[in-house]
């Protein structure tokens, strides 16, 4: 009788045992689950080396539009298999991202920081030129060669293509800081940090008042 109630015991204590780990389990997965997609393009400087960077970027009256193409910037390009950049920022910039054999993403979550917004369905995303090529070509893109447009339009090295929300994407257009900035403030320290960065690592001019906006934003930067 005893060796049976310690058999029943033993045997219980395994049963609760094994429920708490399944427990512990799915609360860490749920963890996993539950934590923010976070788009975070490469290369961000810190604030100091942003302001080093626009105290040597060159002023110049904003150029024309004359001549202009998105043609003229050829994107989206392969980028491995048959991924090619947009679906490479998706994944990057998105969690729990899954695909088919094309690379098309099926499901997974964007944040946008652009807005704060959250998004599972790829087709509510947009990949956004932080440097709008428009923007580009009237900074100093237009005396380019097409391969140097390209690698430009394409640029997964800087922090020059974000996932964000396809309406705020559209919104911005080919603006510049003077104009157009995320309409989550807390966000814009950020993405002065990244068009400033772009703009010194492609050689591009920049406007008086495109600068002094950059520098409000820059100003709000911790660190």
């Amino acid at each position: 009788m005893r060796d049976t109630q310690m058999s029943t015991r033993s045997s219980l204590r395994r049963r609760v045992a094994a429920t708490a780990v399944a427990a512990l389990a799915g609360a860490c997965l749920v963890a996993v689950n539950a934590q923010p997609a976070a788009a975070t393009p490469p290369g961000i400087p810190s604030k100091a080396t942003a302001q080093s960077q626009l105290n040597a970027l060159t002023v110049a009256a904003q150029g024309s539009t004359s001549g202009y193409s998105r043609d003229l910037f050829p994107h989206w390009i392969t980028i491995s298999g048959s991924c090619d950049t947009r679906e490479t920022v998706l994944k990057r910039d998105g969690t729990s991202v899954v695909v088919n054999s094309s690379c098309a993403a099926t499901s997974g979550r964007w944040y946008s920081p652009y807005d704060g917004a959250t998004w599972t369905a790829a087709s509510d995303v947009d990949i956004d030129h932080v440097v709008p090529l428009a923007e580009a070509w009237r900074s100093g893109a237009s005396s380019w060669t097409t391969s140097r447009r390209q690698s430009f339009a394409n640029d997964l090295t800087r922090p020059q293509l974000i996932a964000v929300t396809d309406n705020v994407n559209q919104s911005k257009g080919d603006q510049d800081p003077s104009t157009w900035q995320p309409p989550l403030s807390s966000y814009r320290c950020t993405y002065s940090k990244m068009w400033i960065t772009v703009k010194y690592s492609w050689g591009l001019k920049l406007q008086s008042s495109e600068k002094s906006a950059l520098q409000g934003m820059l100003n709000t930067c911790s660190s």
